[in-house]
């Protein structure tokens, strides 16, 4: 609008006309709109001023779409709204949320550029499931909502998978657990599998129902590695587990092959198989005898080369098949073809050991068994240690048994063993009975001695007598039961009439240790006195071994004992029930003290 007024004129009055044009232009917009629907017009009013007026109407309001959110949110996460106006522009979007189905609109967001995004802090809400829109206003101020989106929210919600095992086969159970759930409703757990290190994820079995369990049939699956995960729905969302990796998936069985083991068989046999698996490789391979339904467990074996030790004496004589069960690590088992027909022949002999002390005649005893037909035991001696055996005896017929003439060998140690012939020649030898002792001689008495204790060349306390033989006898032919440990007991001294004293053991009366001749006088003519004393025994080293001393000690005096001045030796006259350890009879050969002739006692 332009005036040629001057600007000083009447204020009111420029106004007035002003707003007078202005009505009038409007009222013809107006009139032109409701014809056309548009208008651009130019209004001159004749007074002393000219105005002009130009206009544009929008009335169409925007354009606006909400962009579909993922299925499931947590945490921040970005939502977007899609806006145009193709007249005034868009001027600002505003982006809200719903709980589902209700109409509680609550502003995320408002945004005045393209494009229109911002972020939702989901941690804000409850979980569950929502609505979202978008409302854009254009710079004409119109108005307009988008359609609703539907997500769920879930911050708590988690999904955790059992791992089903490293190795896999047939039909598994797996067990989910979906924690954290709150107000959402889990309409269906699965579980998926997928060649490790690929998102190829497929659906083995599914589950709707807590505890949420279900079987996968692995057969569905080519033999390989897989990864594992779990997948839980709510609503239209779903929440998947962290993979459980690298799982085996091994439906095909083991390959194995037994190798022929030989025959005959004995003793401690190496059994070896070929094992192979291409999947979850090899657990055990176990070797077994036997034939028919019936086997029995040999050996087995975890490791490459599948080789083992089997004790076959384990298995009795007879004729037995060989095979080989292979076990993968998923537990597929395959059984070898057997190697039937072989052997076992385990021979066995052992020799019942004698007494440790042999003499005169032996009787010498061998336990022998073998599957085959034996032909003869012989038993055989050695030199201890020497190993240089030389044969005692030989019989052919169970039991096996027969005589060792041991005056036919030097006395002294002895090993001795038994050996199995069977008819095809093979031997089997027993374990050596060794330090067996050959003793034909009888032993003796070698010196008979005396200490005083008291007064001397007098029969009282304190006072000794020790008797030494020739090598370890027999304490029980001394005194029955005796171990050698000090017993009380009473010697008896006896006075001789025109002979010499003499001095014996009275009690105990079984007590075997001979006569002393004194050769002195210690009791009156035809009196004899008796004193206490204790007896024991001990063995002591001799250049041929070790050799019983017996030592009596005097612990009384009598009074009717006397006292001898004159030098004498005593002379002992050991008794014949007296052995050795081989039994001999002690001699009884008199034994005079040795050493200078001295006063007894």
């Amino acid at each position: 609008m332009t005036s040629t007024h001057p600007r000083h004129r009447d204020g009111r009055t420029t106004v007035t006309r002003r707003l007078s044009l202005a009505v009038g232009a409007v009222a013809a917009v107006v009139a032109s709109v409701a014809v056309t629907g548009s208008s651009s017009a130019t209004f001159t009013a004749s007074t002393r001023s000219t105005s002009s007026v130009s206009a544009a109407a929008d009335w169409t309001p925007p354009s606006v779409g909400m962009s579909a959110p993922p299925t499931i949110l947590a945490g921040t996460s970005k939502v977007t709204a899609v806006a145009t106006d193709a007249v005034s522009g868009v001027d600002s979007v505003t982006i809200q949320h719903a709980a589902a189905g209700t109409s509680s609109w609550t502003t995320i967001c408002e945004t005045w550029t393209a494009p229109y995004t911002c972020d939702w802090n989901t941690t804000s809400v409850p979980d569950g499931a929502y609505d979202m829109r978008a409302v854009a206003v254009d710079k004409a101020g119109n108005r307009a909502g988008s359609a609703t989106a539907r997500t769920t929210v879930a911050n708590s919600l988690t999904v955790s998978l059992d791992r089903p095992g490293d190795f896999l086969r047939g039909t598994v159970a797996t067990a989910v657990t979906v924690n954290h759930v709150g107000t959402l409703t889990v309409s269906s757990v699965r579980v998926e599998f997928a060649p490790t290190g690929s998102t190829s994820w497929t659906t083995v079995c599914t589950s709707t129902a807590k505890p949420y369990t279900c079987s996968a049939d692995t057969r569905l699956a080519a033999n390989g590695t897989y990864d594992v995960r779990a997948v839980a729905t709510v609503g239209t969302a779903t929440s998947a587990s962290p993979v459980v990796t690298r799982v085996v998936v091994d439906n095909l069985a083991p390959t194995v092959r037994m190798t022929d083991p030989g025959t005959p068989l004995k003793g401690t046999k190496t059994f070896t198989t070929t094992a192979a698996d291409d999947h979850s490789g090899i657990a055990e391979v176990v070797v077994q005898a036997g034939s028919g339904t019936s086997w029995t467990d040999v050996c087995v074996t975890t490791s490459s080369p599948f080789t083992c030790s089997g004790d076959t004496t384990r298995l009795g004589n007879g004729t037995y098949g060989f095979r080989a069960v292979a076990t993968d690590k998923a537990g597929n088992v395959t059984t070898s073809t057997a190697i039937a027909n072989r052997v076992v022949q385990n021979a066995s002999v052992t020799l019942v050991a004698p007494s440790t002390h042999l003499r005169g005649n032996v009787t010498l005893q061998a336990q022998a068994q073998s599957s085959t037909t034996i032909r003869s035991v012989k038993i055989q001696r050695s030199v201890a240690g020497a190993n240089a055996w030389t044969d005692i005896c030989t019989d052919t017929t169970s039991p096996y048994s027969c005589s060792f003439a041991t005056a036919g060998v030097t006395d002294g140690s002895y090993d001795l063993r038994a050996v199995l012939t069977e008819t095809d020649g093979t031997q089997t030898t027993s374990a050596v009975v060794t330090g067996r002792i050959v003793d034909n001689t009888p032993g003796k008495g070698v010196d008979i001695q005396t200490t005083n204790g008291g007064v001397a060349g007098r029969i009282d306390a304190g006072d000794t007598i020790v008797y030494t033989f020739s090598e370890q006898m027999d304490l029980s032919s001394i005194y029955s039961g005796w171990s050698g440990a000090a017993t009380s007991g009473t010697v008896r001294v006896r006075g001789g009439f025109f002979s010499s004293d003499t001095l014996e053991v009275s009690a105990p009366s079984s007590f075997r240790l001979g006569t002393l001749e004194l050769n002195a006088d210690f009791a009156l003519w035809l009196v004899d006195y008796s004193s206490d004393v204790s007896i024991s025994a001990e063995t002591v080293p001799v250049d041929t071994g070790v050799a019983t001393v017996v030592t009596i000690k005097i612990l009384s005096s009598s009074s009717l004992a006397l006292r001898s001045t004159t030098p004498a030796n005593i002379v002992w006259s050991p008794s014949s029930s007296v052995t050795d350890l081989a039994g001999n009879p002690t001699s009884t050969s008199d034994v005079t003290e040795s050493g200078p002739l001295d006063v007894d006692f």
